[in-house]
């Protein structure tokens, strides 16, 4: 009888492991969870499975933030954390917020900061070296972490609960046909999984859409980071300080601004952040990034210096009034994969912590009562009743106001933070996702932006080679299109291909053909996983999902 299987379905079942918690990703949310979990195993006596699936390299191999960090949460998860050498040791110094022209500068004096830019108590960090310690203080605890392996697709039950998550096949090839080395993917089975994928998870999209965690929310909308770590002449450099700058080159009514704090050994982190609610889709996020870096205040601190690595990140923005329902049968959203960033900080981590250990307290309460499979209530609940979530409702309107032209909204954010504290009758609502805000080019005026010149200000490549990424070549590619002809017919004629521009990494470029037409090339060897080609494409045309795992960028001090 002729054998009409695949080959990868003649490769036989995936072989299962089963535990009681299994997380998927390996960042500050995922990982304080695991290690609430664990500690409230030891201090129980109950024996409790936990695993951490993480597809990059290592841990924190995909991490990047600013980052300022406000140790609040890891001094609830871990209160000892200086004693165990926790990677939090340049506390800050001084705040200075700066807002540009393109030749000169404003300073807001340090009594009008409001408080969400005032930084005393905070450190400046690399979230990756924090992520990688917290990875240890996890694994120390007995979790067991897999990096290096996507979950690439959600498991359920006979009654449509989340019973965990099966990890991608290896060595498929791009014909999607097995190669010699083949590996089939795992199937983790749990009680509970939690999904802690960051901004934009591939498998949380999928949740929020199955169980419509969203309905009763406004649309998140979210940002990208663009960031990198030089290291600086010595006399320039001053440890704990901390600048933010709004402005200029961002046109009046675009959302975005700067970040550059000042780390140890003479190393310092520039980057930018552009709401990706603009409007003209000839804007370029990295080029704005170069841009910026030629002004005469930050051109000061960075000439003479060296670069050392690039990264970029989408993050969500939409804050308490975007958040989704957190918990359906069988697992929650935590961290930034439910959307807990507080944009009015430009802070993550601590949230992403807070979220992790409410989410394992849920988890381990049900388990202990003999439940499983159900919806961890109790977790929504907790955060609901925690400084989290009082700290989120104070900033909700933030990113509402400053959506409206950076005059009014800073005007209005003034009024709201620093006059009022937070405490307003009113709340404003997001009203469009980000891939509904992109005019017809036709209607919108081309931006020229300068070549590079190789010291200051760079190309896409070069900056992708530092941020030492790298993929399997052969294997299917990971940016996906739900028809082809869209890019063309639409992205092309309709917006001049935006895609090519939003993208930090050059993986998209439209190439001319012998007959006179352009033709999408999709390079996704450069792809950095920061999710804005998913979030922003106009027709969401584009779909990211894991590539092979640990493939991605490799960072190191970001």
């Amino acid at each position: 009888m002729l054998n009409t299987a695949s080959p990868i379905e003649q490769a036989g079942a995936r072989e299962s492991m089963d535990y009681d918690v299994v997380i998927v990703g390996g960042g500050p949310a995922g990982l304080s969870a695991a290690i609430r979990l664990r500690q409230l195993s030891v201090e129980s006596g109950v024996e409790l499975s936990v695993c951490v699936l993480e597809k990059g390299s290592e841990i924190g191999a995909h991490i990047l933030s600013g980052a300022v960090m406000d140790p609040r949460a890891m001094t609830e998860l871990i209160p000892d954390w200086k004693g165990k050498g926790a990677p939090l040791s340049v506390e800050v110094t001084e705040d200075k917020f700066l807002f540009l022209t393109e030749a000169g500068s404003k300073r807001v004096p340090a009594w009008a900061l409001p408080e969400n830019f005032r930084n005393h108590g905070n450190y400046v960090v690399s979230l990756a070296n924090v992520t990688r310690w917290l990875g240890q203080q996890a694994e120390e605890l007995g979790v067991e972490i897999f990096a290096g392996f996507a979950a690439a697709e959600v498991l359920y039950d006979d009654d449509g609960a989340v019973k965990g998550v099966a990890t991608g096949n290896l060595g498929i090839g791009k014909d999607g046909k097995p190669t010699e080395n083949f590996q089939l993917g795992m199937e983790l089975h749990a009680k509970y999984t939690l999904f802690c994928e960051g901004a934009r998870g591939q498998l949380g999209r999928q949740l929020n859409e199955k169980f419509k965690l969203s309905d009763n929310a406004d649309p998140q909308v979210y940002g990208i980071g663009i960031k990198e770590v030089w290291e600086i002449e010595p006399s320039k450099h001053t440890p704990g300080l901390v600048m933010h700058t709004a402005g200029w080159p961002l046109e009046n009514d675009t959302y975005g601004g700067s970040f550059l704090y000042h780390m140890n050994d003479c190393q310092v982190v520039v980057g930018f952040v552009v709401g990706l609610g603009y409007s003209n889709p000839y804007l370029s996020p990295f080029e704005e990034f170069q841009r910026y870096k030629t002004h005469p205040e930050i051109r000061k601190v960075l000439e003479g210096g060296r670069r050392l690595s690039y990264g970029a990140r989408a993050m969500t923005a939409g804050g308490l009034m975007s958040l989704p329902k957190l918990v359906f049968p069988g697992g929650a959203l935590v961290g930034d994969d439910a959307g807990f960033l507080n944009a009015s900080r430009i802070k993550g981590s601590h949230a992403a912590i807070k979220s992790g250990m409410l989410a394992a307290d849920a988890a381990f309460e049900a388990l202990q009562a003999g439940r499983k499979s159900d919806e961890l209530t109790a977790y929504p609940e907790a955060f609901r009743n925690s400084w989290l979530y009082a700290e989120l409702h104070r900033a909700r309107n933030f990113k509402q106001w400053m959506s409206k032209g950076l005059y009014l909204g800073t005007l209005m954010v003034g009024i709201e933070q620093k006059v009022l504290r937070g405490n307003v009758p009113w709340t404003l609502h997001h009203q469009h996702s980000d891939h509904e805000t992109l005019k017809p080019a036709s209607q919108c005026k081309p931006i020229e932006y300068p070549k590079p010149d190789g010291k200051l200000t760079f190309d896409r490549l070069s900056s992708v080679f530092i941020s030492n990424t790298n993929h399997e070549e052969n294997q299917p590619a990971h940016l996906t299109l739900k028809d082809p002809a869209v890019a063309l017919n639409v992205n092309w004629r309709t917006y001049a291909g935006p895609e090519s521009r939003y993208c930090p990494a050059g993986v998209y470029e439209y190439v001319k053909q012998d007959s006179g037409g352009e033709q999408l090339v999709i390079n996704a060897q450069n792809c950095l996983h920061c999710k804005t080609c998913d979030i922003k494409d106009p027709g969401q045309n584009i779909v990211w999902v894991a590539p092979e795992g640990g493939g991605g960028p490799n960072y190191s001090n970001m």
